[in-house]
């Protein structure tokens, strides 16, 4: 159970991770100096390209004004399967189209949502550090069925909410748009598919070099991620994000599916390619592919390591103050065992799994965390008072640690896919973590969307984590970075409350 505290020290700073730590691993700098990673150039690549700030830069303010398209099929919690074509024009007025399918691989599509408005950019955030708050209004929003039958499935839900919208004698008509919302008209029947824009209420722009894809130029649209309980849907407002979209003229390259995007309109949908499916097989050793941003203001890395000897798995999750990665707050290795996957009866192409967690390991890394694992209770998180810089300390004796909402051992039902991309590299989808910070605890609370994909960068495994660990000196300490001035603010502000309990 997170102290009273525990949320509102989020709006400070991305020390506030809820209920649950391990759902974000990460890969620390001593790796880019293991021998053992020097002989696995992927490994020891990814990790470097994740520290070099060099290669992305967020662009604040950010101007999107033109095509933003998705670069596969998405998976919202639900699930939901969809991908999204997204223009914003010069007078501030937006068209967004969003195509629904049937399956995982948008093969099938069954309607989509067309959705025009006006969006104006605000100040930024004061709650997700490095993004844009926008404020946006609805014009018109309507809906083309791509079949009688998905048809007939969003009228039988539409006539629970709004009653007469779509009679019951009313076939389907091709290219037909049916109008779901006209804020002329003062008309809102969107409430009966559980519709809402709030993404548009956060944004981010990045720009990132790719040298390695031939060195062109990528830009990524972030907006706001969706609650996972889409009963909260229409209330919540975003403090994370959903996968990218990127630009229609700097996109990562190749990108076919792209072509196919941002080429389909409401009365041609995108129907993407078939691709070949690997087998969901965990074994290996995985990557972030990208600084990640969770909500209640989380930013961290991940490393994951699975066995399939004795199906053990390990993980690294390196958390961070801000959007770039560029500032350590702490670190937790993760250790335990995962059961045999089955196929998903609820969310097409995934698998599902029950993780343990058993031991846990925390490293702090500046001066924020390190009194707050100080000043912990005796007994509740490690040995009292005995926190360093730099060294790691096990929280398995204490059954966790309280201060960070961590409790051992701990059971988790998970979700995973397993896809390939354009570059034939593995990509490991886990679960989406819950947006309220608690934990995916019971089969019901199973994840029915993904994380960011980790990239596999090793599919042999020889050592345990552990070993491949660097003990740091004095000179890696020293190169940490400084507490970025909001840190410092933080730290105080958390004494203080922590004095006052």
């Amino acid at each position: 159970m997170a102290h009273p505290w525990y949320c509102a020290l989020g709006c400070f700073l991305a020390l506030v991770y809820g209920d649950k730590l391990w759902d974000v691993p990460v890969p620390p700098e001593q790796f880019l100096t293991s021998g053992k990673l020097n002989q696995e150039p992927q490994c020891q690549y990814q990790l470097r390209h994740l520290q070099d700030g060099a290669r992305i830069s967020a662009v604040l303010p950010p101007n999107i004004e033109g095509h933003w398209i998705s670069t596969g099929c998405e998976v919202r919690p639900g699930p939901e399967f969809l991908t999204r074509s997204y223009t914003f024009y010069p007078s501030r007025l937006f068209k967004a189209l969003q195509f629904y399918y049937t399956d995982p691989h948008c093969h099938h599509p069954s309607y989509s949502l067309v959705i025009k408005g006006k969006l104006r950019l605000r100040q930024a955030s004061w709650i997700t550090r490095g993004a844009t708050e926008s404020e946006y209004h609805l014009q018109k929003v309507g809906i083309v069925f791509y079949s009688q039958e998905a048809m007939s499935d969003i009228r039988a839900q539409m006539n629970r909410t709004c009653s007469g919208f779509l009679s019951t004698g009313r076939t389907w008509a091709p290219g037909r748009v049916y109008e779901l919302l006209s804020a002329k008209a003062g008309r809102d029947c969107t409430a009966a598919i559980t519709f809402s824009m709030h993404e548009l209420s956060l944004v981010r722009l990045e720009k990132q070099y790719n040298g390695q894809q031939g060195g062109g130029l990528v830009e990524k649209l972030f907006l706001g991620d969706t609650h996972t309980d889409r009963s909260e849907r229409a209330h919540y407002r975003p403090n994370g994000y959903q996968q990218a979209l990127q630009s229609a003229l700097h996109h990562v390259h190749p990108c076919h599916v792209c072509g196919i995007i941002y080429n389909a309109n409401e009365h041609q949908p995108p129907v993407l390619p078939r691709t070949p499916q690997p087998p969901a097989h965990l074994q290996g050793e995985w990557v972030s592919s990208q600084c990640e941003v969770r909500p209640n203001v989380l930013f961290l890395t991940r490393y994951l390591m699975f066995h399939a000897d004795n199906r053990s798995w390990e993980g690294l999750y390196y958390h961070y103050a801000d959007p770039l990665c560029k500032q350590p707050t702490f670190t937790l290795r993760a250790a335990g065992y995962y059961t045999k996957g089955v196929r998903s009866e609820r969310v097409k192409g995934g698998t599902e799994l029950v993780f343990t967690v058993n031991q846990v390991w925390v490293k702090p890394l500046n001066q924020v965390i390190l009194q707050m694992l100080n000043m912990s209770r005796p007994r509740s998180c490690g040995v009292a008072d005995s926190w360093a810089i730099g060294e790691e300390q096990d929280i398995s004796a204490t059954r966790g640690c309280t201060t960070l909402g961590i409790s051992l051992p701990h059971t988790e039902y998970e979700l995973f896919k397993i896809e390939q991309d354009s570059h034939s590299r593995l990509l490991l989808y886990m679960g989406e973590r819950p947006t309220d910070g608690s934990s995916p605890s019971t089969p019901q609370k199973r994840p029915t969307s993904y994380q960011p994909s980790l990239i596999q960068c090793s599919g042999a495994l020889t050592e345990p984590l552990k070993q491949r660990l660097l003990t740091d000196n004095a000179s890696s300490l020293a190169a940490l970075p400084r507490p970025h001035p909001w840190a410092l603010l933080s730290m105080f502000i958390v004494l203080h409350i922590l004095r006052q309990n």
